[in-house]
């Protein structure tokens, strides 16, 4: 046997010992107007198409998946102004002599990754990297109704990282508990851990979520304490007939500390009308309010509250493409955007906000396999 066919040998063992698997990819491409035009390029606080007056990548991703009925896992590595901005949040610690330093640079590429075991009761236990389970937006633009994300999506939580069990409740329910990290962490910024306990219900006309996710979020040695965090999370869809769905998102929560209590309530709404087999027009609305005590520092915004309605025109002319044309207006509490004369060079002097409003354009195209 020549070296040729051992090889092939191989390879045909190899396969047949291989799980179910499928590898898939999306590219996000967009063209952002800002009204206002922003001196330093930015449209602030927006989430990721947020560069003015220019074509850009907004997230290039890979995506891995495997599921032989017990053993899951999946891998998405992604680059892009969309991970480069939600991965800010993420915790920068110091490494030593013989340990690497941690932050977002580390560890941006990478959208989601975990490995999961599935018992013969359907019983699901994985850990590793998830994106988060609170809210309905996905990180893809194609699992929306709209380009841009809402205010809810853009404050809140996008990843944890820990150990999660979800158990199928029936052929309708699931019941999820999961230990993370915490918020927007790959590695922890204190010594506690936080919880999530998420039920949710599938039927034919919708669905609806109900969350509690709770822990201590704030880094060691903050001026706050180490308070638990609270938060509540529910929503719910419901197509109303074949051209007409809704979807509301309401959010809040609390953390008592040191100073008061920090607090916030959002909510959105969204309706979505199919005005042809290829033709949609989305339409969406939300507002997000905090509390602030005097001396402690702002989970969100660096506003009292934030606000947005928008309207997306899509057009899918295959099954597997999106193009979108987007108008949207955002609104703040005081000054959070840019208009065009901006002090501050982003640099040794930050950028000063010096408007509460801002107004923008986008055309948007994502394809995926």
């Amino acid at each position: 046997m020549g070296p040729l066919s051992i090889v092939a040998l191989l390879a045909t063992a190899a396969s047949a010992e291989e799980p179910a698997g499928a590898v898939g990819a999306y590219v996000e491409a967009d063209y952002a107007y800002n009204l206002a035009r922003p001196g330093n390029g930015v449209t602030n606080l927006r989430g990721f198409d947020n560069r003015h007056d220019t074509f850009t990548l907004q997230n290039v991703a890979v995506d891995g998946q495997w599921d032989d009925g017990s053993v899951v896992g999946r891998l998405t590595l992604q680059v892009g102004h969309t991970p480069s901005t939600y991965y800010l949040a993420e915790p920068a610690l110091p490494g030593a002599n013989g340990a690497n330093a941690t932050g977002p640079e580390v560890w941006k590429y990478v959208q989601q990754g975990y490995a999961g075991y599935r018992t013969s009761g359907g019983v699901l236990v994985a850990a590793g990297l998830f994106l988060s389970p609170i809210g309905p937006e996905g990180m893809a633009v194609r699992d929306n109704w709209n380009w841009s994300r809402s205010n809810l999506f853009f404050g809140l939580p996008f990843y944890h990282t820990g150990a999660r069990v979800t158990v199928p409740l029936g052929d309708a329910w699931s019941l999820t508990g999961s230990v993370f990290n915490g918020w927007n962490s790959v590695v922890d910024n204190n010594r506690d851990k936080s919880v999530d306990v998420l039920l949710v219900h599938t039927g034919d006309a919708g669905s609806v979520s109900l969350q509690y996710f709770g822990g201590v979020e704030r880094a060691e040695g903050a001026p706050e304490g180490q308070p638990w965090r609270n938060l509540v999370d529910v929503h719910a869809t419901w197509a109303v007939s074949d051209r007409v769905s809704l979807l509301t998102h309401v959010n809040g929560g609390f953390e008592a500390h040191q100073l008061g209590t920090s607090a916030w309530a959002a909510g959105a709404q969204y309706a979505r009308f199919q005005l042809a087999d290829p033709l949609f027009l989305a339409v969406r609305g939300d507002v997000f309010w905090e509390q602030v005590p005097d001396g402690a520092s702002a989970i969100f915004w660096p506003v009292d509250w934030m606000a947005s309605g928008t309207a997306t025109l899509e057009l899918r002319p295959a099954d597997r493409a999106s193009f979108r044309l987007e108008v949207r207006h955002d609104q703040a509490a005081d000054d959070a955007f840019f208009g065009p004369d901006v002090r501050g060079d982003g640099l040794a002097r930050p950028f000063v906000a010096d408007r509460a409003f801002q107004d923008t354009v986008t055309l948007g195209a994502t394809t995926w396999f």
